[in-house]
């Protein structure tokens, strides 16, 4: 991969997107190795937390409009086909291990997609946020019209999409779109260190707690609760339930293994 690197550090992965001189805007070849990394680290276990960022002054600017281009040329079929293939990579919400996204400069279109579809955003002071779909004549493709209004709301989100224009990091912290702001030389210190964080935390009541939480999005008070009584069972089993009361006894911090 090359427009994609991988790396893995301390239970953390890195996946940065590297195309810097269109900044990183997505063709198929990237959207296949970012669909590549995202499965080589969902199936390692030594990793706890994905983090994702681009190389050089941006986050992602969204599709490549050279590679959109090409899109015309195909039949309704596979377009529809394709689309769903690039939805289902980042359907961050089925992949167990918390995904935080470091976002500077531009996050437009997918780029704002991939943002808002990770369980944890810090952006940079200098970043800027854009569902510009319209702007083209299209609208969001990654799951933009389903995410944006549970994060910010109904009437923010209709705002936000309709009229495709960008707002910056203050205003994207204050509606809830990302978790912090930080000055952008400290941004991967900052999210390495939060990332950090959730990596010592015991993975499986996080990848249990993200899902009830996603779950109870699209359900009803008495499914949710009964979604919690069913996975919280899960998590009695663990030894990591064991090791939480040993190290608040033995006044130390535990040591999580996931088991």
């Amino acid at each position: 991969m090359d427009k994609i690197i991988l790396k893995k550090e301390k239970k953390i992965a890195i996946i940065t997107i590297n195309r810097p001189d269109v900044k990183n805007a997505l063709d198929m070849e990237t959207y296949d190795e970012f669909a590549n990394a995202l499965e080589d680290v969902k199936a390692d276990s030594e990793i706890r937390v994905i983090v994702i960022n681009g190389t050089g002054d941006s986050f992602c600017t969204g599709i490549d409009l050279k590679f959109a281009g090409t899109l015309k040329n195909m039949s309704p079929r596979e377009f529809t086909s394709l689309i769903k293939r690039l939805q289902a990579i980042f359907r961050f919400e089925d992949i167990e291990k918390p995904v935080v996204s470091a976002v500077n400069g531009y996050a437009m279109g997918n780029g704002c997609d991939i943002a808002v579809a990770s369980d944890f955003v810090i952006a940079a002071n200098d970043a800027s946020f854009g569902m510009t779909y319209t702007n083209l004549g299209l609208i969001p493709d990654l799951g933009g019209t389903f995410r944006l209004p549970r994060l910010v709301g109904l009437s923010k989100a209709r705002e936000l999409i309709l009229t495709g224009e960008n707002i910056n990091a203050e205003e994207a912290l204050r509606i809830g779109m990302v978790n912090k702001v930080v000055p952008v030389e400290s941004l991967m210190d900052a999210t390495i260190n939060f990332a950090g964080k959730l990596a010592k935390r015991p993975p499986i009541a996080l990848a249990m707690a993200k899902a009830a939480i996603n779950k109870g999005l699209s359900s009803n008070l008495s499914t949710a609760q009964d979604f919690e009584a069913y996975i919280q069972n899960i998590c009695l089993q663990s030894r990591d339930v064991a090791e939480a009361v040993s190290a608040f006894l033995e006044k130390r911090s535990p040591n999580f293994k996931g088991e």
